[in-house]
């Protein structure tokens, strides 16, 4: 416990928050290029221009852009999804099953990292409301149970998530054209003509060296969690009833047309059909792309909720955790502008594969991640800075793309368990602290790496 203690002061006195970092971490790149980029016969003032130059271009790119914005989506639909009636209700039939800390705490791990593999903002909520839902039921039944081992379980979706279908890194390969447009300020034209297309889910999130992992993660965990519960002393709870859905009578002919039933109903499944008729190819070849999955979530997420008022009301509700995308990842952006086009990439890359082999690169890379995942707590934002870098290596060592990319989204999400950034969309349902969750989220970090480093080495 002193450890995690020490762990969350350290957090709580010396990491400002995200957008902080972000800035900080913009000036130390602009120095760092001036220092080791700055050619000898351009003069120090011309050079400073010509980052800051740099730095603008990267923040306004189009095409990342696009990205932060189908990052946004993904993760406001996702909420909006768990908010909605069926999957609250399946949220409550879950907790009829749990009747003590393990058994509760291994169903709020497993079926949490279930749901996080289809979609992590859609998991994020679900682990919350459910760890939630559970503590209220324990609470209505007199059941003793720990909490704060039930909160952490709620948040181990966060720990597979970029290996799963919305993963960030996985999702954004296979789009065409993504990862040459990334490179193509970086890399030499030898190295440019290496990188393919596309790389597809069969290559990262539905081979069967994912799927290996990510099944021994589950299985793990979820025991983990069951062997804490066994030997972990109740906890009091005290927590009021959480209104997930409240529905207000429409009394004028405006709102009865905002809360028809059957208009929201035909309005989702004309975007089910279209986006059948778009994406259905693309599904057969394992193309999925961010568009294919917030096109079917849109449509998915107005049928579930049954009204366009509580759609709209629940995108309100889920706005606010988009706030850190929406104002952070231009700042990455400029970060990748500097990096790319001052030729920082390459020189980084070359240190890496100066140290590294094919066997370690991968290993290096997914300690690097989740050092990164630190500073930079988005997976889409440290993608854009440490994405280019890992192509790069990978390229001159004959890594394999796809390992090396799943290598670096494996470290990003296992250290979300020691970075509380993504925890306080749960912590404020579940009413815990940080220091209440962190022992157990510390330990399955340590758990999780371990896995995510033998499966690194086996495949």
């Amino acid at each position: 416990m002193n450890i995690t203690k020490a762990v969350e002061n350290i957090f709580k006195k010396y990491l400002p928050s995200p957008f902080t970092i972000a800035i900080l971490l913009t000036l130390i790149t602009v120095l760092l290029a001036l220092f080791f980029t700055k050619p000898l016969e351009v003069g120090v003032l011309d050079y400073t221009v010509d980052v800051l130059q740099f730095w603008e271009k990267g923040i306004w790119s189009n095409g990342l852009l696009v990205f932060a914005y189908q990052m946004m989506l993904i993760l406001v639909l996702g909420h909006v999804l768990v908010l909605s009636k069926p999957v609250s209700n399946a949220i409550l039939k879950v907790t009829k099953y749990c009747k003590d800390t393990a058994t509760s705490a291994a169903i709020v791990a497993c079926t949490t990292m279930l749901v996080a593999f289809f979609n992590w903002g859609l998991g994020l909520i679900f682990g919350a409301l459910l760890a939630r839902k559970v503590a209220e039921h324990a609470q209505k039944n007199k059941i003793s149970l720990n909490y704060p081992i039930i909160g952490a379980a709620g948040y181990m979706g966060l720990m597979v998530w970029h290996g799963g279908i919305s993963g960030s890194a996985p999702i954004k390969i296979n789009e065409e054209g993504h990862i040459a447009g990334i490179m193509k300020e970086v890399s030499s034209p030898e190295i440019l003509s290496q990188i393919p297309e596309v790389i597809d889910y069969s290559q990262t999130i539905f081979s069967l060296s994912n799927l290996l992992i990510f099944l021994a993660v589950v299985v793990v965990i979820s025991g983990l969690f069951f062997w804490l519960g066994k030997k972990a002393s109740p906890t009091e709870i005290s927590l009021p009833e959480y209104q997930m859905n409240i529905d207000e009578k429409a009394t004028t002919k405006a709102e009865k047309l905002d809360s028809s039933k059957v208009l929201a109903w035909i309005f989702g499944a004309l975007i089910i059909v279209a986006f059948s008729y778009r994406y259905f190819d693309d599904i057969k070849a394992l193309k999925i792309t961010p568009n294919l999955i917030n096109f079917f979530m849109l449509g998915l997420g107005i049928i579930l909720h049954g009204s366009f008022k509580r759609f709209t009301s629940a995108v309100g509700e889920s706005i606010s955790d988009v706030s850190g995308i929406l104002i952070q990842f231009p700042l990455y952006f400029g970060i990748m502008g500097i990096m790319s086009n001052s030729g920082m990439v390459t020189q980084i890359s070359d240190f890496f594969v100066s140290v590294s082999n094919a066997t370690t690169l991968p290993i290096f890379t997914f300690f690097s991640a989740g050092l990164v995942n630190i500073f930079v707590p988005s997976g889409g934002g440290q993608w854009v800075v440490q994405g280019p870098i890992v192509v790069e290596s990978a390229l001159k060592l004959g890594v394999p793309l796809n390992k090396a990319i799943m290598a670096l989204a494996y470290g990003d999400q296992v250290t979300n368990m020691l970075q509380p950034f993504w925890a306080l969309p749960l912590l404020g349902i579940t009413k815990l602290k940080a220091k209440e969750i962190l022992p157990y989220t510390l330990l399955a970090m340590f758990v999780g790496s371990t896995i995510y480093i033998i499966g690194l080495l086996l495949f």
